[in-house]
């Protein structure tokens, strides 16, 4: 399960990327979640691999081309460091196609209220 604590009472929604910036061909994408409610305070682990939740969260493509989270699977011999980047939004947004990594932190500039991050490590 991936946890956060109490954010600011005016956060409408979170959005969540992570990210490995060693991965052999640049930076891949690992997941892409968003609209997921102010209320949660987490994530719990093996969420279903489509678009759209129960909840009303949304999940984009990671870089395989797939929507939901791709676990970690480097090659052997590098340390790699994932990124989990949450973000809580002013609204709920409004996407709608193959939403990407890209395309969800162009559509969060000048709704974001708190952001934090964990950094996680593995090796093979």
């Amino acid at each position: 399960m991936l946890a956060w604590g109490d954010a600011p009472g005016n956060i409408k929604s979170y959005a969540l990327v992570c990210e490995d910036p060693d991965a052999p061909m640049g930076t891949f994408i690992h997941w892409v979640i968003y609209n997921i409610p102010a209320s949660e305070r987490g994530l719990a682990e093996n969420i279903p691999t489509i678009d759209s939740l129960k909840n009303g969260t949304h999940q984009g493509k990671n870089g395989t081309n797939k929507i939901g989270y791709f676990g970690p699977c480097p090659p052997p011999g590098k340390l790699h460091h994932y990124h989990f980047k949450l973000f809580g939004l002013d609204q709920k947004l409004n996407l709608t196609g193959d939403i990407t990594r890209d395309i969800l932190i162009s559509a969060i500039q000048g709704h974001i209220i708190a952001e934090g991050e964990l950094v996680g490590t593995y090796m093979r």
